[in-house]
């Protein structure tokens, strides 16, 4: 994966990548090969989402204290 992948396509190869993986169907050389890159699409999904947390509180900042607001649960 040299490229940087988006938040939302990275999301939606990490879950192409969870479908492969529950079907069973694949050598145990393929399997580990993607797990690794579900880990590492994983982190990045993870790293972005913090990125956007941080940018968020930045831009909440009020009279020099950070509000941090809960996001609403869907």
């Amino acid at each position: 994966m040299d490229q940087k992948l988006s938040f939302e396509q990275a999301l939606q190869r990490l879950e192409q990548v969870v479908r492969e993986l529950e079907t069973g169907d694949l050598s145990l050389d393929t399997a580990l090969a993607l797990f690794q890159e579900g880990v590492m699409l994983s982190r990045s999904c993870s790293g972005q989402l913090d990125h956007a947390e941080a940018r968020i509180e930045k831009l909440l900042e009020q009279g020099g204290e950070i509000v941090t607001l809960p996001m609403e649960q869907e």
